[in-house]
């Protein structure tokens, strides 16, 4: 006889309901969330048992710890589960039984998980990402205490090798010494880091023929290429364009009441780092492509500068994906077409 599992998923613990065929509890316990507990208690469980478990933070965890004895693991998405079951008495006990019954009734609105190399694959992007977050965090103090200081720099670039030589040099009050040297050495020891894992990148986009393929659009670079494709996952899970679109939250919300409608704002739900890169990307892409510049321009015209790079990193989305479909390379459209 099969049997259900839910699982609520917390940081320190994990509150664990199972339940049968006919809905009937057989045991609800609260376990610790060490790696040993958790793989005795589900060693122990039927492999043909199903289990849940909702897309918390710390699910990578969880999720691969039992993902080989368990190939059929459900990832649940969190905020349509509260849609679907929502109480107004919350208790792990509560929560872990109503994702086991919505699993046994087949009513469960499930995550997408990526391979496990594909996971990999996006904590080295997201970890390049954090690194160049963190040095633009660190510039923009040090430029907020060459302010302060009154010190104006050598040439247009505050933080490249002639102006970090002169701070060394210039004379300033004590507290503003120490700030500079460190942010100096930290911004330094950030270039290094980045540089590594660019390096790494650079050569898994080489070895990829999508990132190859990708890479013919311009303004995708190797980091831009691998990062749409481990959001992506495989392109084939998505029916058309305009899917692969709603995924990034680049397609506008519908709002509809008393028989009229009207399109507001992108959605922004979704892959935020699709969404990100894109939009990032997109300036290249107008600057260097007569289709995204002649949609630009027509859409900024109406709607202004950022609703004009929100359209055109959506049609860009939507050119990744007949690229990545029909194994072909990017082409901008011809110097005497009209069309976009």
């Amino acid at each position: 006889m099969g049997q259900y599992i839910g699982v609520d998923l917390h940081q320190k613990t994990s509150y664990v309901t199972r339940v049968n065929e006919k809905g009937k509890v057989l045991e609800q316990v609260d376990l610790k969330n060490d790696a040993d507990t958790l793989k005795a208690y589900f060693r122990k469980q039927p492999m043909s048992s199903q289990v849940v478990v909702e897309a918390t933070g710390h699910w990578y965890h969880f999720y691969e710890l039992i993902e080989d004895r368990f190939p059929n693991l459900v990832l649940a998405h969190p905020q349509k589960v509260k849609a679907i079951a929502s109480a107004k008495i919350k208790t792990d006990k509560i929560d872990s039984g109503i994702l086991a019954q919505l699993l046994r009734v087949d009513l469960l609105p499930r995550a997408y998980v990526p391979p496990r190399e594909i996971r990999d694959l996006r904590e080295i992007l997201r970890y390049r990402a954090s690194l160049v977050q963190l040095r633009t965090q660190a510039k923009n103090r040090m430029a907020s205490v060459m302010t302060k200081a009154g010190i104006e720099t050598v040439t247009k670039n505050r933080f490249g090798i002639k102006n970090f030589r002169q701070l060394t040099l210039v004379e300033t009050r004590p507290c503003y010494r120490l700030e500079l040297d460190g942010y100096m050495e930290v911004i330094r020891k950030l270039g290094q880091e980045i540089a590594k894992s660019e390096e790494v990148i650079k050569k898994m986009a080489a070895e990829s023929p999508e990132a190859q393929l990708m890479m013919t659009m311009p303004g995708v670079g190797a980091f831009s290429a691998l990062l749409i494709l481990s959001e992506i996952g495989n392109i084939r899970r998505f029916p058309d364009a305009e899917h692969l679109c709603s995924y990034g939250g680049l397609v506008p919300s519908l709002h509809a009441s008393g028989g009229k409608s009207y399109h507001g704002h992108i959605t922004k739900q979704g892959s935020k780092w699709i969404r990100w890169i894109l939009i990032e990307n997109s300036l290249h892409a107008i600057r260097k492509t007569r289709r995204y510049g002649k949609l630009y321009i027509r859409v900024k015209k109406k709607h202004g500068h950022n609703a004009g790079r929100t359209a055109v990193a959506r049609a860009m989305l939507k050119s990744i994906f007949h690229m990545l479909r029909k194994k072909e390379v990017f082409e901008d459209c011809p110097a005497s077409s009209e069309g976009v």
